[in-house]
């Protein structure tokens, strides 16, 4: 699995690009990639700081990967500021944890099981997403059906 290790400044992306703090990933190190640009990372900031992410096309043959604010306080790093970073391939392919009520509900639910692997890993990653906040387990469950029957709907 190809393993990097990285040194570059944290730099943002124009307000109407979305204004994002980003590193700059080249294609030849994308390339390296078992799947390339649908390669879902894992980057360690500065040896302290680690998360998920996906790759995101730059526009002029680069890539880049999103760093939080949250991450850049936790470091007291500003746009401009060097940062070492290491990626490397997630060994999770949604880059989430699915959570236990999700797993205990396709363990249960052949049909549920059948949409939900046939969701794209961004859908399954958003439905994750959409259940996190919600603390009735009732309710993420009404969540995650709904979710997967209005996803079978889209499909016809």
């Amino acid at each position: 699995m190809p393993h990097f290790t990285l040194e570059q400044p944290i730099r943002q992306l124009d307000k109407r690009q979305g204004g994002y703090y980003h590193l700059v990933i080249t294609p030849e190190v994308v390339n390296q990639f078992e799947k390339q640009r649908a390669t879902r990372l894992v980057c360690v900031l500065d040896q302290t700081v680690s998360f998920s992410c996906g790759l995101n096309h730059l526009g002029d043959g680069n890539f880049y990967i999103i760093v939080a604010t949250q991450q850049l306080k936790k470091l007291g790093k500003n746009v401009g500021d060097p940062v070492v970073f290491e990626i490397y391939e997630d060994p999770n392919p949604l880059g989430v944890d699915v959570p236990d009520v999700l797993q205990v509900l396709l363990d249960q639910d052949d049909d549920a099981r059948h949409r939900y692997d046939a969701l794209t890993d961004g859908k399954k990653r958003s439905l994750i997403y959409s259940i996190k906040g919600i603390r009735d387990i009732d309710r993420q469950v009404q969540k995650i059906l709904s979710f997967l029957n209005e996803q079978k709907a889209k499909k016809r």
